[in-house]
């Protein structure tokens, strides 16, 4: 089994993954702490947009089917943010609630993208290279290639980088944004800017979760590590070790099991992992909470 560690594949899915889950995780706290919970099933589901959107512009100007990360994550990032900033427009100019307008953008994103992506898939003139564009829905960690790799650690470092520079306002905006505004703060633009990295958080993990499933990497290692701690510093180091190994378990599982999805697989290693977090943590957990009441 532990020989699989020295292919040169698994070692590219494993290491991918475990980066993968490490930054949706750290990330993922805002969203969390924020209950914003929901955001990040809009910005997974109205990627698939993006994502064949822009495949089918590459085929237009240039006649070939194009699946790298390169082109697709920003397709990506590009339907995600205009989904969110579409979001909060209409919440501002009507009287539709947030929850409610959250739910308009993911269906209507996620329905076109899946309308486009039948489209494609059914063209009486087949677009070269567009098989497998459908596995983006549950994820296909096994064709995660070195450039890929790259482009995930790329955008995992940039946004890392910018949350640790912009530490104190992230901080200041999640727990008291109407003292932030009275200090001068733009609220506008540090929540642009809080979004745009929780969508790194997500499409980062496309490639190994899928649109469907990758909402999982961003919340589920925040709600694990909440229930350990009562800093945000040390809230974020846990959901990022949380989301790492448990996402590099279930990658390596998946290798050693031919035939188990990965993304489904990472899933269950992290739904173990909050109830472990839920059940045992000291404090919050349940076990605890019950024998403080019985002293």
């Amino acid at each position: 089994m532990f020989e699989l560690l020295g292919d040169y594949t698994v070692q590219i899915v494993v290491f991918s993954s475990a980066v993968t889950g490490a930054t949706s995780g750290a990330l993922g706290c805002f969203a969390y702490l924020r209950r914003q919970s929901l955001v990040g099933d809009v910005i997974s589901h109205s990627s698939l947009l993006g994502i064949v959107g822009f495949f089918w512009l590459w085929f237009a100007f240039t006649g070939n089917g194009n699946k790298s990360l390169w082109l697709l994550i920003p397709g990506a990032m590009t339907a995600s943010i205009v989904a969110m900033i579409l979001t909060q427009w209409i919440t501002k100019t009507t009287k539709i609630k947030a929850d409610a307008s959250l739910g308009v953008m993911l269906a209507i994103f996620f329905g076109s993208g899946l309308t486009l992506l039948r489209w494609i898939q059914r063209s009486s003139n087949p677009i070269p290279g567009q098989a497998g564009l459908e596995n983006y829905l549950f994820g296909m960690a096994a064709a995660t290639t070195l450039p890929d790799l790259w482009m995930i650690g790329i955008l995992s470092v940039v946004s890392l980088t910018c949350l640790v520079i912009c530490w104190s306002r992230l901080k200041l905006l999640t727990f008291d944004p109407g003292y932030a505004a009275g200090l001068g703060l733009s609220i506008k633009l540090w929540e642009l800017l809080l979004i745009s990295l929780l969508v790194i958080g997500i499409v980062i993990g496309l490639q190994i979760a899928g649109v469907v499933l990758m909402v999982a990497l961003l919340i589920a290692p925040a709600s694990a590590a909440r229930q350990w701690t009562n800093s945000l510093g040390k809230m974020i180091f846990l959901a990022a070790l949380i989301g790492a190994v448990c996402a590099a378990s279930g990658a390596f599982l998946s290798a050693v099991k031919k035939g188990m999805p990965t993304g489904p697989v990472i899933v269950v290693f992290l739904v173990l992992g909050v109830l472990v977090s839920v059940l045992f943590a000291p404090g919050r957990g349940v076990l605890s909470r019950r024998r403080s009441l019985v002293t």
